[in-house]
């Protein structure tokens, strides 16, 4: 048997890659993390969907973080949404009452997600979106994408973005299922992969 010279870094093999975890399940879910909304706030819609492989398959174990404007358009300034038990310092949820803009939904067995969130104003010209950011097993980074809701045609015509995206711009906007309820899948690969976005 050869042995490996391993008397300084450059000698060194490098890690072989594996595909255990990351375990997104532990320590990031916090009750009501996908409950975005004040309870009650006539402007809440619900989007939901699944997370699907390359093979159309569901994930069981993703996260999926949603960020979006106020109905107004201007971006949420509170300090903050969550409470704490003060004798354990555990996450209690949200308190029902401000509005930040960002929550986290992990994805059930079945792969599915949700959000219940405030319908987003336009900011800085374009259709109003939901920013998206997915984190899922066997992805070396997160992915980030964008929702755009039905409702104001004209507005996701003239959107610079998905007017660069000819017949692949569906992929970024929702179905919408019912009166405030909208419906959006995220493919990580394959047929009718979701667009993705890369920030530089």
């Amino acid at each position: 048997m050869t042995k490996t010279d391993t008397s300084g870094p450059e000698r060194v093999l490098p890690t072989p890659s594996h595909t255990v975890g990351p375990f997104y399940g532990y320590a990031l879910p916090f009750p009501g993390g996908e409950e975005i909304a004040p309870a009650g706030h006539p402007d809440t819609v619900t989007v939901h969907g699944y997370v699907l492989d390359g093979e159309g398959r569901p994930l069981p174990d993703a996260f999926v973080e949603v960020w979006g404007a106020c109905p107004d358009g201007t971006v949420p300034r509170v300090d903050g949404a969550l409470r704490r038990d003060p004798a354990t310092g555990g996450h209690l949820g949200r308190n029902g009452v401000e509005f930040t803009g960002w929550g986290r939904a992990q994805t059930d067995a079945n792969g599915h997600w949700y959000t219940r969130t405030l319908r987003p104003g336009a900011r800085g010209g374009g259709a109003p979106y939901l920013s998206v950011c997915v984190f899922a097993r066997g992805l070396l980074t997160h992915l980030f994408t964008r929702i755009y809701l039905p409702g104001d045609e004209s507005a996701l015509a003239a959107d610079p973005l998905l007017g660069r995206l000819g017949e692949r711009r569906g992929t970024l906007i929702a179905d919408e299922e019912a009166a405030g309820t909208h419906r959006f899948d995220i493919r990580l690969q394959g047929e009718g992969e979701t667009v993705f976005l890369e920030f530089r």
